[in-house]
């Protein structure tokens, strides 16, 4: 009965079909740029950063012209948009370093956390209570990342161990996000302020630990800022035309992207155990996210 009104709704509300076309094609360029700052080899963190957050920036500016929105922000969120920008600026820090150091659908997949550390700090901060969905689907989640982590003793485990902090940070700004839509704050103006944050703290960190790039890492560069900002924008057309209930799991399609372009461009491929341990954690937020718990 479930696959039959899929197959109907699918087929019949072109809207629907629209806003999955968009999130696919959201995935595939968010994959691309990790893909790209793989690429971009030996250049310093700070630089791929740079020009994630560069072209992400002026887009929030074209954004806000168009919409006669503010770039100020309401005075008493300027605060909780800073925190915004601190704490997204963390998570992709982190997530281009695992991005460097482990497998594509590797890094991918933990940085994927951040829904389940979104739930922990809504809980905290805004008063959500956990019920028990929540609480046992983040038990299970993260059991599932050992999986992917497989914990051992030596530095090798700090890049997996800083692909999940990329999810805590990701999750927390997820988390300020959601509080500042509630003291009414437009999109715009939350996407301004992290890029303008992010681009402020890391462009003398760039400059002070410059290293000229190559013309084909320049490409490479470039290709950072160009997906990750078409990656979010294609995001933000998808939810446009559908609930986000019904199109948010397929954001995990990055995760497949990631380990299709692995194993085509870097000769990559996921162990037994990563599979499992992905596959556990998609169907426990597709779970949640059908018991409306996410």
């Amino acid at each position: 009965m479930k696959l039959r009104y899929f197959i109907l709704h699918f087929l019949m509300d072109p809207k629907y079909l629209k806003s999955i076309l968009l999130m696919t094609v959201s995935s595939l360029s968010f994959a691309l740029m990790s893909l790209m700052v793989r690429l971009a080899g030996d250049l310093p963190l700070f630089e791929k950063v740079l020009f994630r957050n560069l072209f992400s920036l002026l887009i929030a500016i074209l954004i806000i012209l168009k919409e006669k929105g503010s770039f100020s922000g309401k005075k008493e969120n300027r605060k909780y948009l800073i925190l915004r920008g601190l704490s997204g600026l963390g998570g992709v820090m982190l997530y281009f370093y695992s991005l460097s150091h482990l497998n594509l659908s590797d890094a991918t997949m933990l940085n994927k956390m951040s829904p389940f550390f979104v739930i922990i700090f809504a809980s905290l901060f805004l008063k959500e209570r956990m019920n028990r969905y929540q609480i046992a689907g983040i038990c299970v989640a993260f059991l599932a990342s050992l999986l992917i982590i497989k914990p051992h003793f030596d530095l090798t485990l700090l890049p997996s161990l800083l692909g999940l902090g990329s999810a805590f940070f990701a999750g927390f700004a997820y988390t300020v996000i959601r509080l500042l839509k509630l003291r009414g704050e437009s999109s715009g103006t939350i996407v301004f302020y992290f890029s303008l944050v992010s681009f402020i703290i890391v462009l003398p960190l760039a400059l002070i630990n410059y290293t000229p790039p190559s013309a084909l890492q320049w490409l490479y560069l470039l290709g950072i800022g160009f997906f990750a900002a078409f990656g979010q924008l294609f995001m933000t057309q998808a939810y446009f035309y559908a609930r986000a209930s019904d199109i948010a799991p397929y954001k995990y399609l990055h995760v497949l992207f990631a380990a299709l372009i692995g194993l085509l461009f870097l000769g990559e491929s996921m162990d037994i155990l990563s599979i499992v341990g992905s596959g556990i954690i998609i169907l426990v937020f597709i779970y949640l996210y059908k018991k409306r718990c996410v």
